[in-house]
């Protein structure tokens, strides 16, 4: 899968300037910091690595990065210092205040990145590091198809807000309640669907997957760009491949996690 990363990339430490609680799934952290005067910012779905300390440890310790990455030196820090890090898109990058918008869905039961945003306060410590954007339709295209659940919503919405003004796509927005829907500006070619979910049980992604499934298609070659729920982008792509005839070079499919299984670090 292609990916392009920033020309710049370095360990960072910020810390927390505001919150937001953007709706009642969505809280977006603001940070900031002298160091993120050196942040390469790509826009569209671009990711950043964040890192937080682990409950009892006295400050936030970011491994090094060497040649071959800074995975295999994380690996080896012991557990005492190792923190969490999670992968998230970013929103906005002021460069001139030098502040970064992170959105993360809101769980009350969720994971340690959903409870570090619903309790962060100003002044707490985060680190980063930059990583690419997986969005990079390729050329020839005619309309692009943009499918995701929760976790895809600041990806989609960022690229919806920085695409050209003759896109011609279709975007379908999983979100859990009708309270997290949310207006976008979108290109006048863009059609915007948002989905809440009815069950608060379903699967998140099978809504988007069912709904796109039972959707005719426009003509013409289109580029994908699907992500969420590890069932969304592999289901979905399996079935534009067999229904449809769509390339599998023309679909950028994601996993951002999978219901059941926690993230290992």
């Amino acid at each position: 899968m292609r990916i392009q990363f920033p020309n710049r990339r370095q360990m960072m430490h910020a810390r927390v300037v505001r919150t937001e609680r953007t709706t009642p799934h969505f809280v977006t952290v603001t940070v900031g910091g002298p160091e993120l005067a050196e942040f390469d910012f790509l826009g569209l779905d671009q990711c950043v690595r964040v890192f937080l300390a682990r409950p009892g440890q006295e400050r936030l310790t970011m491994p090094p990065v060497t040649e071959k990455g800074w995975y295999p030196e994380y690996r080896k820090m012991a557990d005492d210092v190792r923190p969490y890090v999670r992968n998230y898109t970013m929103r906005r990058f002021d460069p001139v205040a030098m502040e970064l918008d992170i959105e993360f869905v809101a769980h009350d039961d969720g994971g340690p990145a959903s409870e570090w945003a619903l309790l962060a306060r100003e002044g707490d410590e985060v680190g980063l590091y930059p990583e690419g954007i997986y969005y990079l339709p390729p050329s020839g295209t005619d309309w692009h198809l943009l499918v995701g659940d929760e976790s895809a919503v600041p990806a989609l919405m960022s690229i919806v807000e920085q695409a050209p003004h003759d896109l011609r796509a279709r975007v379908y927005l999983e979100v859990p309640t009708p309270d997290d829907v949310r207006t976008l500006d979108a290109p006048a070619g863009v059609e915007v669907h948002w989905l809440p979910r009815e069950d608060p049980r379903t699967t998140p992604g099978r809504l988007a997957l069912e709904t796109v499934c039972s959707a005719g298609l426009p003509k013409g070659r289109p580029y994908c760009w699907i992500a969420g729920e590890s069932g969304l982008p592999t289901g979905l792509r399996r079935r534009l491949v067999r229904e449809h005839g769509i390339s599998k070079e023309d679909i950028t499919f994601l996993g951002y996690w999978r219901e059941g299984v926690a993230a290992v670090s």
